[in-house]
């Protein structure tokens, strides 16, 4: 039975990043994209539990990583996760709230 993140040591945690990221550079070598992005994507998950939620809050709008056109509003906090919106030039972009993981999550922007 696999173990959760929350789980983890820190140093586990950097063991099982640098290991989700050898098997992501593998697959993506060898043209697997699927299994490329989800190694990408457990990578994130255990980023996330390697931060402090209290560093971000609700009511607050942050920068997206890899995402330059949109920037998130978060409503509210769920453990690691994030609930709220994307925005557009200050402008929400879509009606239906989403949970980013508090790792996907850059610095804090100014409206």
């Amino acid at each position: 039975m696999e173990r959760r993140y929350s789980d983890y040591s820190e140093k586990e945690l950097r063991d099982e990043i640098a290991r989700l990221t050898e098997k992501a550079q593998k697959a993506e070598q060898l043209g697997m994209v699927n299994e490329y992005a989800v190694h990408e994507r457990k990578i994130i998950m255990a980023k996330a539990y390697m931060m402090n939620p209290d560093d971000f809050s609700a009511g607050e709008t942050y920068e997206m990583d890899g995402d330059y056109v949109h920037t998130f509003y978060i409503q509210y906090m769920n453990g690691i996760f994030a609930w709220g919106y994307r925005k557009q030039q200050g402008q929400k972009v879509s009606t239906e709230e989403e949970a980013l993981p508090i790792s996907m999550l850059g610095r804090q922007v100014q409206e």
